[in-house]
């Protein structure tokens, strides 16, 4: 059995972008997730993937209620397999796992994507994984000004002194005006549960780098139409953003843009250097893969494992 504690140790964002970027260019298959849903809110999930080396299943649960309630909104286990043998070689605990490799994922696309002196990060969303996005894109950016911006005021002062203590350095402040402060950023980081566009496209400065995180479901937005139209995007999967990314699906059933406005996925951002006009607005949607699961797990193993 693998914790959290243990986990934080072994991925340091640093380190773990650095291994995705890698990782995740083997050999290695993951189908779409299993999701079953009963009642709003309420979601199981199975991630399943296959390397020649591991094999692994994240079984994970989504209670959006629990923010509420103050209990943790994702949970589950990642079962760590040799995919040789078939021996469960570990345990470990999946809402650690996911919020650090998700984030790290973002940051890798950031890394990629936004520009090399983006110093000012707006976060959306006042969930568990926003102090992660911080720290992650903070890790590969120059990140010294944040702004937190949430439904409730209450709650983005919670996440805004998390992210401060995790990044104690930059200036950590309440965004207000949401308007004014994505006109602003330079990078523009979602994670929210929105079902109706959050940031709009007449905000985006020119060479700003929009990372959307939150929306894992077809009925889930937390861009409009200008705002995917006018940018430069890339997918963690291309797959998977077609199926689950309402961000994507809605304006490509509208005609807004074509299947061709998605440049690649999170291997090309992690393979070839990207040459893209100055000014270009960037967008990278992601809605979580198994493969990047697996690959933090590997990581893990290497750290604190037997093998």
């Amino acid at each position: 059995m693998i914790g959290a504690g243990e986990i934080v140790g072994a991925l340091p964002f640093a380190a773990l972008v650095d291994h995705l970027a890698v990782a995740l260019l083997q050999p290695a298959a993951a189908p779409l997730r299993l999701g079953v849903s009963r009642g709003t809110g309420r979601e199981l999930l199975v991630m399943p993937a296959m390397s020649d080396r591991y094999a692994g299943v994240k079984v994970l649960t989504v209670t959006a209620n629990n923010g509420s309630n103050g209990l943790p909104v994702i949970g589950g286990l990642f079962i760590f397999i040799d995919a040789r043998t078939g021996e469960t070689l570990a345990i470990m605990d999946a809402e650690e796992l996911t919020a650090r490799r998700t984030a790290a994922v973002s940051a890798l696309a950031a890394r990629a994507l936004a520009k090399p002196d983006a110093r000012r990060l707006l976060l959306l969303g006042t969930g568990h994984l926003a102090p992660y996005l911080a720290e992650a894109h903070a890790t590969v950016r120059p990140v010294d000004t944040i702004e937190v911006w949430g439904r409730s005021p209450d709650n983005a002062a919670r996440t805004a002194s998390e992210v401060a203590r995790r990044l104690p350095e930059a200036k950590v402040t309440i965004a207000n005006d949401l308007a004014a402060a994505a006109r602003c950023a330079d990078i523009i980081s979602a994670a929210t549960r929105s079902t109706e566009p959050l940031i709009r496209g007449e905000w985006v400065a020119p060479g700003t780098h929009v990372d959307l995180v939150g929306g894992y479901r077809p009925d889930m937005r937390e861009i409009d139409d200008e705002g995917v139209r006018q940018s430069a995007i890339y997918v963690d999967t291309i797959d998977g953003a077609l199926a689950e990314a309402g961000d994507l699906r809605t304006p490509l059933d509208n005609g807004v843009i074509g299947p061709d406005a998605i440049r690649g996925d999170i291997r090309v951002l992690a393979t070839h250097p990207l040459s893209l006009p100055d000014g270009t607005r960037t967008l990278f949607k992601s809605v979580g893969t198994a493969l990047a699961d697996l690959a933090a797990a590997e990581l893990v193993w290497e750290k604190l494992g037997d093998g």
